[in-house]
């Protein structure tokens, strides 16, 4: 199953724009201030320049850039972890996440009412976490309740009780549970509960154009130490000029951007983030009908990164064939590489690494 983003925030933070800006879907950027409560689900792209050095060196029939889920969730408002506005279909949404972008409104505009009528990142940031952190404490309560019910304990596993007092402990501190260190027999005993703050969590602070030009924005440095404290990534995107770079022909971008004073658009560094925050690495293939990017789990070893391709080549795995790509682009050919070495023959235990270019031999 494809690995996904869900994005959350409060109402009007830009959050359904960035969906759009992701996914190309189009969907109604006010639909869910007006009440809408169902999520909008689309695939993101992930721009890679490695690809298209390759597209411009085998020239191919097709190019396959690596792609993830991405949900656009209901906005949340206070209470959502108990049920309050669009609270059920909040949470059943976050549960299904592999990963949360909280898009955080810093930008100015009196034409757009901030939902709680005033700019204050730190307090919108605060009312998600919260949110999150009760729904995760109520589901420990509720388990501790059922586990402790009756004459006997109905536990999923030995260290389970233990694992969620642990857990409980935490969360009364107000501390995600990303932060928890716990044993891999503890992990195990909880691997059958999902809890939200558990979850990978990119923080994307949506400013305004002067802030985008000035290089800073309202409480920076707070941002900035709270998410070190509490192990969030990190980045500052402004979806109005991205939503004019996107409607600008291809030929225009990369002079509108140097004028704004970027050398990559905030969508494509999102779009990144989220790919590695997920734990996921490309590995590619390249020929004259498709230059692809593959994409698999940090760690995965040659032989069931093959099966990504095809079960038959996993089954008849016999070497990996690879080259790092930075060789390749620094020798400029496939001649040149393979003069040089830079090719090698790894077995099926290898540990595929990102950007390696890879032909897999084999025999069925």
């Amino acid at each position: 199953m494809a690995l996904s983003c869900g994005l959350i925030g409060l109402p009007l933070s830009g959050k359904t724009t960035f969906f759009n800006l992701l996914t190309g879907v189009g969907a109604e950027t006010n639909a869910f201030f007006s009440g809408k409560t169902t999520t909008n689900t689309g695939h993101c792209y992930i721009h890679d320049e490695r690809l298209d050095y390759l597209t411009k060196m085998f020239k191919p029939k097709k190019t396959t850039y690596a792609q993830v889920e991405v949900i656009d969730i209901p906005g949340l408002v206070k209470g959502s972890s108990t049920g309050q506005g669009s609270g059920n279909e909040f949470l059943s949404a976050v549960r299904d996440a592999d990963l949360l972008a909280h898009i955080v409104r810093a930008f100015e505009n009196d034409d757009v009412l901030h939902a709680d009528g005033s700019i204050d990142i730190m307090r919108d940031i605060a009312t998600i976490d919260t949110e999150l952190l009760f729904a995760d404490l109520q589901l420990i309560e509720t388990r501790l309740s059922r586990i402790s019910g009756g004459s006997k304990k109905k536990v999923e596993h030995p260290l389970e009780e233990q694992s969620l007092l642990k857990c409980q402990e935490l969360l009364m501190e107000e501390k995600p549970l990303k932060l928890l260190q716990l044993s891999e027999e503890e992990q195990e005993s909880l691997r059958h509960i999902t809890f939200l703050t558990n979850k990978p969590m990119l923080i994307v602070v949506n400013v305004d154009e002067k802030q985008l030009a000035a290089g800073t924005y309202p409480q920076q440095a707070e941002v900035e130490a709270y998410c070190q404290e509490q192990g969030y990534e990190l980045i500052t995107v402004c979806a109005k000029s991205e939503e004019e770079i996107s409607e600008l022909p291809e030929e225009d971008r990369a002079m509108f951007m140097e004028e704004l004073g970027i050398t990559e658009s905030g969508i494509s560094r999102m779009s990144k983030a989220i790919y590695a925050q997920l734990g996921l690495i490309s590995f590619l293939t390249a020929g004259e009908d498709e230059v692809r990017a593959w994409t698999i789990k940090k760690g995965l070893v040659a032989k069931q990164a093959a099966g990504k391709i095809h079960s038959d080549i996993e089954r008849g795995f016999i070497r990996a064939e690879t080259v790092a790509y930075e060789d390749l682009a620094a020798l400029g050919s496939i001649a040149a590489a393979r003069e040089k070495g830079c090719f090698r023959l790894e077995g099926k235990d290898y540990v595929v690494k990102d950007g390696d270019i890879i032909n897999f031999r084999f025999n069925v």
